[in-house]
């Protein structure tokens, strides 16, 4: 029972549950705690904007499967680490958000900076709750990474009471938490493996937190031996590798209308991972809300809170997502595959035929700069990206190869990609990092440029600049045409931007000129930016503003 400041106890805690990086803002309100951290084996990775911080601390939780670990002071560094925890909720991404907080003498007098977090991350997090007592330390911080990890992971915010962190108390030593298991029962994975071989046309859906390497094998071992398209859910690309025979393309914004067709006609659809969302489904038009799939889907999800929330599932199962895939597969013992054959190869004709590049107006073609990406660096590097038109380009002309390699937000959150990559970066110094940027999505969180210079994470950063909030601007142009509002965009220079952090800048106004920038930033030996000048008629791939 060591006796230590309750800060003390906290980093304990943090150690002994293996984090090795925690992402943050420094504030007054916990001094404790960053003191506590001098003596520790953790590097604290100052950001310049809690936004930043907390998108960083999401993407390290997608990345490992462990819970990112974020700090802020009180008050407005809670309410601007919001969003990466908005989105660590909706990607169902383990996190915790630890936040200063005032004495608790002061508590309720609305003291400076005051919040009460339970009330205002209320609905954006699994829970809020503050550690009164530092003798318990220990156990609340048990408390806060079971429900960051168990059932359907998210984030979790911890107040931290000023007084609290700098009392010397007596707390037994911090253990790890080991996470719950659920998984298949043997009879119900293969009860699940032979409906799927008893169908003509199914499809295996896969998507959601809690993969790892072998469960991701075990999908394409489970698609070859039953012929079994698979899909991926919105954002879920890299969990199989797009050059697959058996991958048939991304349930998700702006889907090939053949893949969504397939969905349709599908007579079998064996669900892994995924909520089954507003994206997946095409804005839950994709089947009749609720019984569209009562006799067809077959929904497994480490949530049970999940299952039956907008459709009715005809059987359903509370799992892990790696681990009911791993045993599913086990279990598989096809009789009727070769009926499928075809269903397989037509599947896979469609999302070839939809990854082939297409025509722009300008100079400037984003599906031939990703296309040709995906052949250098599709089997090794980590794509990021936020939210806007920009993506969709990467989204559909990108080959994920390698796992992990998508870090997307489900929660369409702008200023996320420059964070994530950061992220990525530090916890794999070895692979290329790569993040595609639009001017409007990347300006959110420019600040974070410092960041990954002053931390050595030697990122590309590609800014597609077409002068508009793109996505906008298109369903501007559809339901308002020829009234243009609030969509336009003044950018600065970015190249110089980034070299003015300390960054390598390069500038690229053609396709032909993009490559030669992309290997020698790779090569800069820092954080490096291009600026990819591109025309704002290509709003979309194979849309064009007068369209």
């Amino acid at each position: 029972m060591p006796s230590r400041t309750g800060a003390q106890h906290l980093i304990d805690a943090l150690a002994a549950n293996g984090v090795k990086r925690i992402f943050g803002v420094p504030g007054e309100s916990y001094l404790a705690a960053l003191d506590a951290l001098v003596e520790a084996d953790i590097d604290f990775i100052q950001c310049r904007h809690e936004a930043g911080a907390a998108n960083m601390a999401e993407a390290q939780g997608k990345l490992t499967g462990q819970p990112g670990i974020c700090f802020v002071t009180r008050g407005p560094g809670a309410t601007q680490a919001a969003v990466g925890v908005h989105t660590a909720f909706q990607d169902s991404t383990p996190m915790i958000l630890l936040v200063g907080q005032v004495r608790l003498e002061d508590e309720g007098r609305e003291g400076f900076q005051e919040l009460d977090y339970a009330h205002a991350f209320a609905g954006i997090a699994k829970a809020a709750f503050e550690i009164r007592d530092a003798a318990r330390v220990p156990e609340q911080m048990m408390r806060a990474y079971a429900l960051a990890m168990n059932g359907r992971p998210g984030p979790v915010v911890v107040g931290l009471p000023e007084d609290m962190l700098t009392k010397v108390v007596d707390a037994p030593a911090a253990v790890a938490l080991q996470a719950a298991q659920s998984d298949l029962a043997d009879t119900l994975a293969g009860f699940i493996a032979s409906r799927v071989d008893e169908a003509e046309r199914p499809i295996l859906m896969v998507g959601g937190p809690g993969w790892a390497e072998g469960a991701r094998q075990a999908i394409v071992r489970f698609a070859e031996a039953m012929s079994c398209p698979v899909v991926t859910a919105f954002r879920g690309k890299s969990l199989i590798d797009n050059a697959h025979p058996c991958y048939a393309g991304e349930a998700g914004i702006g889907a090939n209308p053949e893949l969504v067709k397939a969905l349709r006609d599908s007579d079998l659809i064996l669900a892994i991972g995924p909520r089954l969302g507003e994206m997946t489904t095409q804005s839950y038009r994709l089947y009749d809300v609720p019984e569209g799939l009562s006799d067809r889907l077959i929904h497994i999800h480490p949530g049970g809170e999940e299952l039956g929330r907008v459709y009715r599932p005809m059987v359903a199962a509370t799992a892990r997502a790696g681990a009911a895939m791993s045993a599913v597969a086990a279990q598989a013992n096809p009789k009727n595959a070769a009926s499928r054959v075809t269903w397989v190869e037509d599947r896979r004709s469609a999302y070839e035929a939809w990854s082939k590049p297409v025509a722009v107006t300008g100079d400037l073609n984003p599906s031939e700069i990703w296309a040709e990406v995906s052949k250098l660096l599709g089997e090794q590097a980590i794509l990021t990206n936020g939210a806007g038109n920009f993506a969709a380009w990467l989204h559909r002309f990108y080959q994920h190869r390698a796992w992990p390699s998508q870090l997307a937000p489900t929660s369409g959150a702008m200023g996320y990609g420059l964070p994530a990559a950061i992220a990525a970066k530090l916890e794999h110094p070895e692979k290329p990092v790569i993040c595609c940027a639009g001017d409007g999505d990347f300006v959110m969180s420019v600040p974070e440029m410092a960041t990954a210079v002053q931390h050595g994470s030697n990122i590309v950063v590609c800014v597609f600049d077409n002068g508009a909030y793109g996505t906008i601007r298109m369903h501007q142009d559809m339901h308002y045409p020829g009234r243009v509002s609030g969509t336009e965009l003044a950018n600065p220079d970015f190249k110089a931007m980034a070299e003015s952090f300390g960054a390598e800048g390069f500038y690229v106004e053609r396709t032909e000129d993009f490559m030669p920038a992309l290997e020698a930033a790779l090569d800069a030996g820092r954080p490096a930016l291009i600026h990819i000048k591109q025309s704002v008629h290509d709003i979309a791939p194979g849309k064009t503003l007068s369209d």
